[in-house]
């Protein structure tokens, strides 16, 4: 009996050794069109192995990338797409740019900050309004679920203005908050969803 430890590394772990080992036949195969047809049906097997990915896009190009790859990409045969070369495969990706700024009020979060930042800039008018009620509401949404104490709506407005740079001057007396306790109490009461 011979164990699987002692086989070697398998390369793909998820289609199993006997793939890996359909594969390195295939290699074995010294006609070019014999080869590539059992290659074929070795791509079929596999999509057999996840029939519920077959919906994916690119699903059949991914397998014969992963038949590319079990073969150490010696595989001489026609592949019907363009396959993924052996250097490109462990290519790292381009780094995401982030923005290193400092958040002011971390309760708040980068976002809001973004969005009262072009609210700042925004006409004058009912919209700009509506948006700076929507925004300070939030404001005092997030700022509950972090701090589990009452917040004053001028605490609201005071950071408003902060975040703004002073171009959001808005007065307690302008807008009417969702009250501390009505957002509590949504939160706490919030229905279960049933599984």
């Amino acid at each position: 009996m011979e164990y699987s430890t002692l086989q070697g590394k398998l390369i793909m772990p998820e289609y199993g050794r006997n793939i890996q080992q359909m594969v390195a036949h295939a290699q074995t195969i010294e006609d070019r069109e014999e080869r590539t047809r059992c290659v074929k049906t070795i791509i079929n097997i596999m999509g057999n192995l996840f029939p519920y990915l077959r919906d994916v896009n690119d699903f059949k190009h991914k397998l014969w990338d992963h038949v590319a790859i079990m073969s150490d990409f010696k595989l001489d045969i026609d592949f019907p797409y363009e396959v993924l070369l052996e250097e490109n495969l462990y290519t790292r990706p381009e780094t995401i740019p982030y923005k290193n700024s400092r958040i002011r009020y971390h309760h708040y979060g980068r976002t809001l900050e973004e969005m009262i930042e072009k609210v700042a800039v925004y006409p004058e008018g009912d919209e700009k309004n509506e948006l700076i009620r929507l925004i300070a509401n939030q404001m005092k949404k997030c700022f509950l679920t972090w701090n589990k104490e009452v917040v004053d709506d001028k605490k609201i407005f005071d950071d408003l203005r902060e975040l703004s740079k002073g171009k959001l001057d808005i007065s307690e007396d302008f807008f009417k908050l969702v009250e501390s306790r009505d957002v509590l109490f949504n939160k706490k009461n919030k229905p279960k969803k049933k599984k």
